[in-house]
């Protein structure tokens, strides 16, 4: 045992967290980092967006987009978000990932249901 002063009084508490509900949000990418999958079938770009305005301001959401990928539906599918995207940030030509960052855009999210060991989480829809 540590002896600790701490007065929860003088603290809000931390709200349960969750996936934030369906819906359109303000937001802005603050990271993103491209890796090969898990899978070993491709790589992937992963971007944090975190919510900029409104009751959910520093809430955060992620996408995982499979760039480069064997499967090619797959593959095209995660191209034409991630084309989307550029369109919506006005990156037509994207070099380097950190271009993406901080640029406010309009993200539509929906909420995956919790499915087995999975919990309920964001996805999103569009750009």
């Amino acid at each position: 045992m540590a002896q600790f002063n701490f007065d929860a009084s003088t603290v809000t508490p931390q709200a349960a967290t969750g996936p934030v509900p369906a819906g359109t949000y303000l937001a802005q990418i603050t990271e993103s980092d491209v890796q090969p999958l898990k899978s070993g079938k491709g790589t992937g770009l992963k971007l944090t967006f975190e919510i900029i305005d409104g009751q959910y301001k520093g809430r955060r959401v992620w996408e995982n987009l499979n760039i480069q990928h064997e499967n090619e539906d797959t593959q095209r599918i995660s191209q034409s978000q991630l084309s989307a995207l550029c369109h919506a940030v006005n990156v037509i030509k994207l070099q380097d990932t950190a271009a993406l960052h901080l640029k406010p855009v309009s993200i539509k999210v929906a909420v995956r249901e919790a499915q087995g060991q999975y919990q309920a989480s964001n996805n999103i829809k569009g750009y």
